[in-house]
């Protein structure tokens, strides 16, 4: 069990690092665009300062603290951990990862981010550590609307992403391309990944992930 418990961890902070190093991908390649959340970020960023990744903790612990007071429920420390680290790692890798500054270069750092990013997605969620604040929101008012989380999730998008936009942040089609294909994307990553943990592990069952 200690082990199935260590690589659990490994496997969250893990893609906790990947993902925030394909969403600073994305950044970098930010003449097509960026993911809605992102651009909400990336607007605030540019009228009141502080850095990307501090407003993406500060955006996550307002969520976090507003459904922890619909659930009356604590969140579990996979949701603390994912809303400062990611933020955290953004800002390391954007001060990381140079300027591209060619249309061409910009794509393809994108189109690249874009993959990583689902795959981020892929291994932080497999080991069912804790949802992102962002996740928890969506989840909360697909119960309480009693709609689909197709729904939710594009509403909720379209209402951050023209929030940035109004801001500033960089809307385009790089915008829409994450929207609508990251799901498509994690849709395979996502058993990809509890597949190997699971082999590392060296298990089948994969309850054994649903254990808290």
């Amino acid at each position: 069990m200690r082990k199935i418990f260590i690589w659990r961890w490994v496997f969250f902070l893990v893609g906790m690092m990947v993902l925030s190093l394909g969403i600073t991908m994305t950044i970098k390649g930010q003449r097509l665009g960026i993911g809605p959340w992102d651009v909400l970020h990336v607007g605030l960023y540019e009228n009141f300062g502080l850095s990307i990744g501090t407003w993406g903790i500060i955006t996550g612990f307002i969520i976090i603290v507003t459904t922890a007071a619909v659930l009356k429920q604590w969140p579990q420390l996979g949701t603390w951990l994912n809303m400062l680290l990611i933020g955290i790692f953004i800002d390391v890798f954007n001060w990381l990862l140079p300027d591209i500054h060619t249309l061409v270069g910009q794509t393809i750092i994108f189109v690249f981010g874009v993959l990583v990013m689902a795959y981020g997605v892929g291994i932080y969620v497999s080991p069912n550590v804790g949802a992102g604040p962002r996740d928890s929101l969506m989840l909360i008012l697909v119960e309480k609307l009693g709609i689909s989380v197709k729904i939710v999730r594009t509403g909720i998008e379209v209402i951050v992403a023209v929030l940035g936009w109004l801001l500033g942040g960089p809307v385009g089609i790089g915008t829409v391309v994450i929207a609508l294909l990251i799901g498509q994307i994690v849709h395979y990553a996502l058993p990809q990944c509890r597949r190997l943990l699971l082999k590392i592990v060296g298990e089948e069952d994969e309850d054994v992930l649903l254990r808290k």
